[in-house]
């Protein structure tokens, strides 16, 4: 039996979710936008509430609940401003791979930390010269007696600034490529990190992105996760449980520009009539609808298939690069549907065109979704 209803569980978080995207996040989008502020006072106020850290274990003081729980909660905060929700929602991603191999001391640690204080935490992969392509990272980590020294810079590290601790993947055997990789839980105020500036993006800029520099940085071998070489299938896997949500926040950005559009449509008038009334502005709502829809259906399979215990990569990588692809397309249209209005910084399209376009980049560019997607079809 299929069934495509919410529990009541599942819609009394939806409400709360959705009562606090425009009540709290909504309203101070635009200054965060313009100020870049980090959003600590209101990420704080979703701490109190339970919005934030739903995935992690109940013995580590989290709610354990279920990524499809987590989707819907996503969708609602991106509504409001991905900005903000981003800032809130990378730690799901920064502690994913600890809820994935951590041990138990290390989840009590560093996962307790979260729910027991309002605090972020940040997932450091990316390099310089190393993006879609994992196995091009340059950080090392090189064992010396009970501890590891790791050395190499990060680049666009979502929390960067404000983390209390990273999930840092690095080198401890460079000859063997991607097997050769380890992940390490590193505190953030662990002696020969460098935060580099605040970079001012083209949208999400509530986001807190950053270079971190390692310099002869020294970690407990005990906050190795799992044993050498288990790095690149730690991170691979977390994006499994990370990607769903990722795509729910496209979800919940362009319904919020097709809400946009629909309020705009029924309001501007020309030639005596709404421009709702038109075909060509309505057929664009329409595909909208039709767009958001299916993008809602394919992530809420993706939840499902992992919260079941399926592999859901093919499933995860679809949701991503169609909801990401889909959001960028219902933004530039709402832009469309505004006319002159919308391309103006008076309307909030305008912002959500902007920060529509990183989803087509983070947690996997939608050509390596593709490339996921096409290798799951022809070799399994």
């Amino acid at each position: 039996m299929i069934d495509f209803s919410l529990t009541e569980e599942q819609q009394a978080l939806q409400e709360l979710a959705r009562k606090f995207a425009r009540e709290e996040m909504a309203p101070k989008a635009a200054h965060h936008d313009e100020t870049g502020e980090f959003p600590r006072e209101i990420a704080k106020k979703a701490w109190e509430l339970g919005l934030m850290n739903t995935h992690i274990p109940p013995e580590c003081g989290g709610m354990g609940l279920g990524t499809l729980d987590g989707c819907i909660i996503t969708e609602e905060l991106a509504w409001g401003c991905t900005g903000i929700a981003t800032a809130m929602e990378a730690n799901a991603l920064a502690s994913a791979p600890v809820i994935v191999a951590g041990n138990e001391e290390q989840k009590k640690e560093f996962l307790g930390r979260l729910t027991s204080e309002p605090l972020f935490a940040a997932y450091a992969v990316t390099e310089p010269g190393a993006g879609s392509d994992v196995a091009g990272i340059r950080t090392k980590a090189r064992k010396v007696g009970d501890e590891y020294v790791i050395d190499g810079s990060k680049a666009w590290i979502t929390n960067g600034g404000v983390a209390n601790w990273y999930f840092v993947l690095a080198y401890t055997d460079p000859e063997k490529k991607h097997k050769g990789m380890s992940g390490f839980i590193v505190p953030a105020d662990t002696p020969g990190i460098t935060v580099g500036k605040k970079e001012w993006n083209l949208g999400q800029r509530a986001s807190d992105t950053r270079g971190l520099t390692f310099e002869e940085v020294k970690v407990p071998a005990k906050n190795l996760l799992g044993k050498e070489g288990d790095g690149f299938r730690i991170a691979m896997a977390a994006f499994d449980h990370t990607r769903p949500p990722v795509a729910s926040g496209a979800v919940g950005l362009a319904q919020r520009a097709m809400d946009e559009s629909i309020k705009y449509a029924k309001e501007r008038k020309t030639f005596g009539m709404p421009i709702a009334a038109y075909q060509a502005i309505s057929f664009m709502i329409a595909d909208m609808a039709m767009q958001i829809e299916a993008g809602r259906h394919l992530v809420r399979l993706a939840a499902w298939a992992i919260d079941n215990g399926k592999r859901n990569t093919k499933y995860a990588a679809m949701a991503k690069a169609f909801c990401a692809d889909m959001a960028m397309k219902v933004a530039t249209d709402a832009v469309q549907v505004h006319g002159g209005y919308g391309y103006s910084h008076e309307y909030p399209v305008e912002k959500l065109m902007r920060d529509a376009k990183i989803y087509q980049i983070y947690e996997g560019t939608s050509q390596i979704q593709r490339l996921i997607v096409s290798k799951e079809i022809f070799e399994r």
